[in-house]
């Protein structure tokens, strides 16, 4: 070891791979690493830290990725001495205008009007409510049975309004849910190797261990989460099988029957999360459906209706919902009574149903966009869903795309930001049809990354496993 910096990730938070990448980061900042010093081999390393040798190459590949450091075979990793041009200079820049950058990491919800008609609804309950007491299972019946309706038996086998539990969002009904079924000091939640990042939020919360499931392209692999299952035990499957995020892919029917096949073979709950789906269900139902014992089905209205409703729900497994009902009151009492009627009234007067489709439509045509600007490379869609996952081709690394993007006034999602800790990130990106931005600034980001996946990094560093 040719330095005396002693690295240390005391207090600090988050996956292990970026503590490690901060750390070494503010070390040369500091002077403690100064251009030119070799850094540990990354096994010495992990020793020292008492991680995996994966987290620290992780760690390593990301900041040689960003040109903080360099690869050189069969000499080790060293501080560079500046920063690796992130694409040829021929390339132009994609200029800003004085909106700002053009944020396609997230997807809210189109405009279609429906900030009209929610302060339409919202008007009528007032006129006839009186706000005064607390909610109650009473007081949301109505809501649950409109819930129990908008969800539909097609997709989630027989549903009744005790079946149904209110939450602040999809993600918070995932919270209530393990809540409600983890059991012991460290218990075990399977999930998708590529996951949305609110699933380890909710882990973390709960002091739940994650253990990644590999995928291929019909979704969860039936022999990876069998291996999973006797390697590591588990109390809960989560898994986003009709829309995953961040690939897209819906996971088949035949392939769903051996998962739930699994799931009763081992005693899993399964929590699917059905948030992002904006069209038909497809052929195959949800869990709950085909394990109404097992099965959970969330979602919410945050994404198909207005990304400012926090109006999420749950159909539990039969015998489920008291003890899901009883966490969401430990939680926060339940939902504020006007959320409850604006979400009864949305769906039974057909609003949200209309809302829906037009959002449908609107991002339909923001997906088309993006399939035209970016179909001549390996991108994965669906006209209804809000975004696209783009593989990178060779010369790029997900991270250091993203950061080129960003110089370019575009955010996008690198494939790291969807990987649990000590996983391996795929060379890709989420790229959300954001409707907030406009359609000339929106085209002119699609052109922009165009015009960098046709142009590479020429520079070494850039290719180096």
């Amino acid at each position: 070891m040719d330095t005396i910096w002693k690295p240390s990730l005391e207090g600090r938070g988050g996956p292990k791979y970026r503590a490690v990448a901060e750390s070494i980061r503010e070390a040369i900042a500091s002077g403690d690493l100064a251009v030119g010093a070799k850094l540990p081999p990354v096994r010495d390393l992990a020793w020292t830290l008492s991680i995996t040798p994966g987290t620290v190459a992780r760690a390593y590949t990301i900041l040689t990725d960003d040109g903080v450091l360099e690869a050189a075979v069969g000499r080790g990793t060293f501080v560079a001495g500046r920063p690796a041009p992130a694409v040829r200079p021929d390339v132009p820049l994609f200029v800003k205008d004085s909106s700002g950058v053009v944020d396609l990491r997230s997807s809210p919800v189109p405009d279609v009007g429906q900030g009209r008609s929610i302060a339409r609804v919202l008007t009528e309950i007032a006129a006839r409510s009186n706000y005064t007491d607390y909610p109650s299972a009473e007081t949301d019946h109505a809501a649950r049975a409109a819930v129990a309706d908008w969800i539909g038996q097609d997709v989630a086998g027989r549903i009744a309004p005790e079946d149904i539990v209110l939450a602040h969002g999809a993600q918070n009904a995932i919270l209530v849910a393990l809540q409600s079924l983890l059991t012991g000091p460290t218990p075990v939640i399977l999930t998708e190797e590529l996951t949305y990042p609110g699933v380890r939020h909710a882990a973390r919360l709960l002091r739940a261990r994650v253990v990644p499931v590999q995928m291929d392209q019909h979704g969860l692999r039936p022999d990876a989460l069998e291996e999973a299952c006797r390697a590591h035990g588990g109390q809960a499957l989560i898994t986003a099988a009709m829309v995953h995020s961040p690939t897209t892919r819906c996971t088949p029917l035949a392939r769903k029957q051996d998962l739930a096949a699994l799931a009763r073979r081992f005693q899993l709950q399964v929590l699917e999360d059905d948030c992002f789906r904006l069209g038909d269900p497809g052929e195959a139902p949800a869990y709950r459906a085909m394990l109404p014992e097992r099965g959970w089905y969330l979602s919410s209205l945050t994404k198909s209706v207005s990304s400012s409703l926090r109006f999420g729900f749950m159909a539990c497994p039969t015998d489920r919902a008291d003890g899901a009902r009883a966490a969401a009151q430990s939680s926060f009492y339940g939902l504020p009574q006007p959320i409850i009627d604006l979400g009864e009234a949305l769906i039974r007067t057909g609003e949200a149903a209309r809302i829906r489709r037009d959002v449908l439509a609107a991002d339909r045509h923001r997906v088309q966009l993006a399939v035209n600007a970016l179909g001549g490379w390996d991108l994965e869609w669906r006209p209804d869903v809000p975004y696209v996952w783009l593989k990178l081709p060779r010369g790029w690394r997900s991270s250091t795309f993203a950061a080129a993007c960003e110089a370019r006034g575009v955010r996008i999602k690198s494939a790291d930001e969807f990987v649990l800790e000590d996983g391996l990130a795929p060379s890709a990106v989420r790229i959300a049809c954001n409707s907030t931005a406009s359609e000339p600034q929106y085209e002119a980001a699609l052109a922009a990354m165009a015009q960098l996946l046709a142009n590479p990094p020429s520079n070494s560093s850039a290719l180096m496993g």
